[in-house]
C-alpha cells in the first residue's frame, strides 16, 4: 500500500466544509459528518479503554470492534458503499451471549462505575448511543443501510456486557440503582 497522508493538512476545510471519500463537500456540520465524528468519537472511546490492562477476550473483542468502526465510518463516508452487513451484528451478537453467560442475572439497574475499565466502557456505551442516535438522524434524509444502527444498537449492549464482565473479572461488585434513595419526605 503506498503512502496516502502524505499531508495531514490540507486548508480545504477551513470555511467550514469537510470532503467525503467521493471528491464531493459538505457542511461540517451536516448530519452525515455528525455520524461519522460521532462513529469516530466512539472508536477514541474504545481506544482508551484499549489502553487499560484487560483480559485478552475483552481486548480481542474490543479490538474487532473497532476495525468494525473505520468500516462502518467508511460506509458513511462513501454514500451507496456497502461494507457493513447483517454478518457483523450476528458476531456481536456471540460475542454478548458469551460473555453474559458468565455473569449474574440483572434484577435492576446498574450504576456506572466499579474499575476504571468497566467505567470506561460505561462511557464507551453512552458514546456508542450518541453514535447511533446520530446514524438514525442520518437515516431520516438519507439512505443508510438498516446494518449499521443495528450494528451500533448492538455494540452498546455489548459494552454494558462487558462493564459488568470487567467488573466481575476483577472481583468488584456492581452498584445497582435504588429508585428514590435520596428522596427527602
Amino acid at each position: 500500500m503506498g503512502h496516502r497522508l502524505t499531508r495531514i493538512y490540507t486548508r480545504t476545510g477551513d470555511a467550514g466544509t469537510t470532503g467525503l471519500a467521493g471528491g464531493s463537500r459538505i457542511p461540517k456540520d451536516a448530519p452525515r459528518i455528525e455520524a461519522i465524528g460521532a462513529v469516530d468519537e466512539l472508536n477514541s472511546a474504545l481506544g482508551v479503554l484499549l489502553a487499560e490492562s484487560l483480559p485478552s477476550a475483552v481486548r480481542a473483542c474490543l479490538g474487532e470492534a473497532q476495525n468494525d468502526l473505520f468500516d462502518l465510518g467508511g460506509e458513511l463516508s462513501v454514500p451507496g458503499h456497502t461494507i457493513m452487513s447483517k454478518a457483523h451484528t450476528e458476531r456481536i451478537e456471540r460475542e454478548l451471549d458469551r460473555f453474559n453467560a458468565g455473569l449474574s442475572p440483572l434484577k435492576d439497574f446498574v450504576l456506572p462505575g466499579g474499575t476504571r475499565a468497566a467505567a470506561l466502557a460505561h462511557v464507551a456505551r453512552t458514546v456508542c448511543r450518541r453514535a447511533e442516535r446520530r446514524v438514525v438522524a442520518l437515516t431520516r434524509q438519507h439512505k443508510v443501510a438498516p446494518a449499521l444502527p443495528a450494528y451500533l444498537n448492538r455494540l452498546s449492549d455489548l459494552l454494558f456486557v462487558l462493564s459488568r464482565e470487567l467488573n466481575r473479572a476483577a472481583g468488584i461488585s456492581e452498584a445497582l440503582w435504588r429508585q428514590g434513595k435520596n428522596r427527602k419526605g
